[in-house]
């Protein structure tokens, strides 16, 4: 109902849209003394994410130089020093992911995938660069979304079509594009390299996506006949394939175009790459509908100029009276001539590194401590995993939030089971051995990660090349050449895989002069695999969780390396400073294809308890991650193998299954089936204890205590956090996770979770209505829309700008619910400008005001919108002792799964919960309760005016992190009013409604979680 923005769910077949993109930020803080080798450098941004349809969910990764850990030494420090002027790994490790994350969370996206690599080796070499490594950092983030097939292909754009720039101005962005970008780092001047660096406008992003959501809502009726993104060449790539799509010409006025500096030139206003801009291709009759559309959503744009039928481009500018560009289109879109280039293979940098002799706990402390395979939870925690509401498996895995999930999947919409997922696949240090089997192993990985979702065949999965090459260095366009044949015409070919889309970087070294000498660090080649498939039921996605509750159960070890345990170019190597010099490789395509197939068949049948691929560390970090994910110990023998650390560290492909020992005869039969007998075995099993031993034959090769392994690969991931945080709640943290009697996430319910109590009045056939309220920057309202029409409401989509302009009235509701993200970008205070806007306002204080105090109406305040309505409660009745809510003592953004208990109280949104103990997800960076006075505190819990609050894995109220998040006093994270109409909770119901889109979750969860409950309890109030 386009008229009243009425939210429709209706289920509807989906076709995935994919597209990777690579994305870099600058970074500039004081480096943590003796943590980092200081390596780092320019950082570019090669296009923005941006087409038609609904990005859903996301993924990010990173690679920079080696961090140093204490304790290892590398042999080229004393005279491997660093010019100031660039960044170190350690700025890039702190700032990079900060970075992304921000313009993630604020745009609304969840973060729900990501890869981590540090590298940095000196090699001898008298042919190539010596120093192999990441000056130049790699950046990558991507989305996955689904497009209704309707949308999918390009309209054709009639004579007189209007051609409109949507979202943010013209800005003095991007405009050193090839002649900066493209070379390596250190070759250009400074003032053309700071031109093209990209800065993100996250909040205009979100506005921008609102109208395009907004247009394809619509269905037929889109106004949209053709988007293009402004990417590289800014809106002189944009314009002209645009209108070329429909072989029109165009008419342009480069004034119209909006721009954020005046002074700018012709040519900087029509080539700079200034991000959060569309150009939009839009016929006449749809102009004031869609003018209206950004109006409301007070969204940029401007009429640019319009189509013509005569093939030719004239870009005017009324200032200067002149026509900066005058030619056919043909012309300007010509194809260049192909470019060929003559390469040479060069011998790898293999060196003699041998495993042998290694110790192999020493070993094993090394890698649990390299941030490649460490901890990932500084990373993972800083970043938004739930906003959408569709977010099924995200990277923390069962009861302890462990990061070591293969996979992120997503739900198709709010009814359904099934999905979408995506993995990642990167092995770049193999490539200075071996480039072919580096790009091989790339494929291989991803494909062993998303074998975890449930995917009904290998084919259906599509995947995503971005390449990075020091193009032009000696022997390195030859390795490129090798990784392409290998994985286009040879490999992926043999898998029955396609890959549609990529991008490359071709500049991957950076230069530097040093004592008058010159220096140059060059990357390996990098190819970084995405790969994103349709899932059947993703109820039945498998997570490296070992599970001791399912009887005696048996570990199986399926090895595509076939016992070859090659150790070149694996993390094994880079902690002794070495590379090795035979990489490990996938010899055969049809045994990688069996894995995924015997995976499929044996998930299908009910039989696999828990799966971990192998990959970074081998299978002992398959092995022990799986352990600290299921809080157990380990009993494992590797058998009878020729050089035990290889075999326990080796990185070839493969994966560890968890099966019920019952069901050993019949795994063993499916793996035969699929050609895999002689690279499978029984290799140990779970044990409910704390120690992990390893066994080769009779050789003990580890005996350690879970909770000292685990020490160590969360040590990375807590010194960071306590660099970058509240040094104290990174200790806090730190303590928790090796907590060895720590019971992990629970469910205590007083209640029935799958009873509905509002399936009585859902049946009378009447919805009562209530708005769905939001401002610029808010995120949530299509989850928490969703979540009110699945209890029997009829919600509608109100924004700010509806009431401001009298298009819709409170008084028309029953119920009003304010959602969370960022208003206004939290510039103004998290929700207080938004506060603002109504109590500066005396029509809206009046109608916000009189609906307060309505006793046949209520409110709900989540989030942003529990800060917004907290800064409201001068109109509230009853709401004098409400605190206010300000950063939270972490002094970061807080994405977690967080235990909370509620509280007796007189909220009719928690009616008969109370005593319920449950988690919930949590989505903030300011929620930390702030009273007047310590009285109003006292005031609030004697009043039972305190509804919810966090409690420990124990289930004892707690204001130690992480348990809460925030720092709130006595665990506060819910308020409600005396009659208990109105409540506030900082936490997401909304988006863990259903036991899908709950990271963990009992067993005994089939569709409801406990807190769709909430939205029953406002349904039967209502009555």
């Amino acid at each position: 109902d386009v008229d009243s923005h009425r939210y429709d769910f209706n289920d509807e077949s989906i076709d995935i849209l994919m597209k990777v993109e690579t994305h870099n930020h600058p970074t500039a803080i004081s480096p943590f003394p003796g943590a980092a080798t200081g390596s780092g450098g320019e950082i570019r941004d090669e296009g923005a994410v941006g087409r038609g349809g609904k990005p859903k969910a996301g993924l990010a990764g990173f690679t920079v130089s080696n961090l140093r850990i204490p304790g290892f030494v590398q042999p080229w420090e004393s005279d491997h020093g660093r010019p100031a002027r660039i960044a170190s790994a350690l700025d890039i490790m702190v700032d990079g992911p900060l970075g992304a994350a921000a313009f993630n969370n604020e745009f609304g996206r969840p973060n729900i995938l990501g890869y981590f690599r540090t590298f940095e080796l000196q090699a001898a070499s008298d042919t190539r660069a010596s120093l192999r490594g990441y000056h130049k950092p790699i950046m990558i983030a991507g989305g996955l979304g689904n497009v209704r097939r309707m949308h999918v292909e390009k309209a054709e754009a009639p004579a007189g079509a209007k051609i409109i720039v949507l979202g943010g101005p013209a800005m003095l962005i991007g405009l050193g594009g090839g002649a900066a970008s493209s070379v390596g780092s250190g070759a250009s001047a400074e003032d053309l390299d700071f031109a093209s660096v990209q800065r993100g406008n996250p909040e205009i992003q979100r506005r921008a996506q609102e109208v395009i959501d907004q247009c394809w809502a619509l269905g037929e009726s889109n106004p949209i006949l053709l988007i293009h993104d402004v990417g590289a060449g800014g809106l002189s790539n944009a314009i002209p394939e645009s209108i070329a799509h429909s072989q029109r010409g165009g008419r342009i006025e480069l004034r119209a175009v909006p721009s954020d500096e005046p002074g700018m030139s012709p040519l900087e206003i029509w080539c700079n790459e200034a991000q959060e801009r569309y150009v939009l291709v839009i016929a006449a009759k749809d102009l004031e509908r869609f003018q209206s559309l950004c109006e409301r959503e007070r969204c940029p744009y401007a009429v640019v100029g319009e189509t013509s039928d005569d093939g030719w481009l004239k870009v005017g500018d009324r200032l200067l009276q002149d026509a900066p560009v005058d030619l056919p289109l043909e012309v300007i879109l010509g194809k260049p001539p192909k470019m060929t280039r003559e390469v040479r293979r060069l011998e790898s940098l293999a060196d003699d590194f041998e495993a042998r002799a290694l110790d192999i706990r020493d070993a094993a402390y090394r890698l649990l401590r390299l941030p490649t395979i460490a901890d990932k939870t500084f990373l993972i925690t800083i970043a938004d995993r739930t906003v959408g509401g569709m977010i099924s498996r995200d990277p923390m895995v069962g009861p302890w939030q462990t990061p070591v999930s293969d996979v992120a999947v997503t739900v198709s919409d709010y009814t359904s089971n099934s999905g979408e997922a995506m993995s990642m696949g990167e092995r770049s240090p193999l490539a200075l051995l071996n480039a072919a089997a580096s790009a091989r192993m790339a494929v291989g990985e991803a494909i062993t990660n998303i074998a975890a979702a449930d995917i009904q065949a290998l084919t259906d999965v599509r995947l995503s090349a971005n390449w990075m090459a020091a193009c032009g260095e000696p022997g390195e366009d030859a390795d490129l050449y090798a990784a392409v044949k290998a994985v286009g015409e040879e490999f992926c070919p043999a898998l029955g895989l396609a890959i549609p889309v990529g991008k490359d970087s071709l500049s991957m070294k950076t230069s530097w002069s040093e004592g008058g000498a010159p220096r140059k660090m060059v990357a390996p080649l990098s190819l970084i695999v995405s790969a994103f498939a349709p899932v059947r039921d993703v109820r039945r996605t498998l997570t490296p969780q070992l599970r001791t509750d399912q009887g005696d159960t048996a570990l199986v070890l399926i090895d595509l390396g076939a016992g070859r345990d090659r150790i070149g170019g694996s993390c094994l190597a880079q902690v002794y400073g070495s590379l090795g010099r035979i990489s490990p490789d996938c010899d055969d395509a049809q045994a990688l294809a069996g894995l995924f197939a015997s995976v499929a068949e044996l998930r299908g049948a009910g039989r696999v308890l828990a799966y971990h691929d192998r990959s970074d560390g081998g299978v002992f970090v398959t092995l022990v991650e799986m352990a600290f994910a299921g809080r157990c110990g380990l009993e494992v023998d590797l058998g009878p193998v020729a050089i035990p650390a290889a075999a326990l560290f080796s990185e070839e492909l493969g994966a560890v299954l968890q099966i019920r020992r019952r069901d050993l005869e019949a795994v063993q039969a499916v793996l035969a089936r699929h050609g895999l007998t002689a690279m499978s075995r029984v290799i140990g099993s779970a044990s409910s204890g704390d120690r992990v031993v390893i066994r080769a034959g009779n050789a003990v090769l580890l005996d350690e205590t879970r909770t000292q392994l685990r020490r160590a690969w969360s040590e990375t991931s807590y010194r960071m956090t306590e660099l970058r945080d509240n040094p104290q709640c990174a200790r806090e943290q730190y303590a928790s996770v090796l907590d060895p009697d720590d019971p992990g996430l629970h469910a205590h319910l007083t209640f029935d979770l799958n009873e509905d109590i509002a399936a009585p009045y859902i049946s009378r056939g009447v919805r009562p209505r209530v708005a769905i309220l939001r401002e610029q920057g808010v995120n949530s309202h299509i989850e928490k829309a969703a979540a009110f029409y699945r209890a029997g409401f009829e919600p509608y989509d109100v924004h700010m700008t509806d009431l401001v302009a009298g298009r819709m009235r409170l008084e028309d509701f029953r119920g009003l619910v304010v959602c969370g993200g960022f208003s206004y970008g939290d510039v103004l205070g998290a929700g207080e400008g938004w506060a603002k806007s109504i109590l500066f306002n005396s029509r809206l204080r009046e109608a916000f005001t009189a609906f307060f105090n309505r006793q046949d109406a209520f409110a709900l305040g989540v989030c942003n919108g529990c800060q917004m309505m907290s800064a409201l409660r001068e109109l509230i009745p009853g709401a004098q002792h409400w605190p206010r809510f300000v950063r939270n003592r972490s002094e970061q953004f807080e994405g977690r799964v967080s235990m909370v208990e509620i509280v007796k109280s007189p909220s009719l949104f928690l009616m008969g919960m109370e005593g319920s103990r449950m988690p919930i997800a949590v989505a903030h960076g300011e929620g930390r309760a702030e009273f007047a006075s310590e009285q109003d505190f006292d005031a609030l819990v004697r009043s039972q005016l305190l509804a919810v609050r966090f409690v420990d894995n124990r289930g004892l109220p707690t204001e130690v992190y992480p348990a809460n998040p925030n720092g709130s006093p006595g665990g506060l994270t819910g308020v409600t009013t005396p009659d208990g109409r109105i409540t506030l909770l900082m936490p997401h119901p909304e988006r863990v409604y259903r036991a899908v889109q709950n990271s963990w979750r009992p067993d005994e969860w089939l569709e409801d979680s406990p807190w769709m409950r909430i939205y029953r309890n406002a349904r039967r109030w209502v009555g």
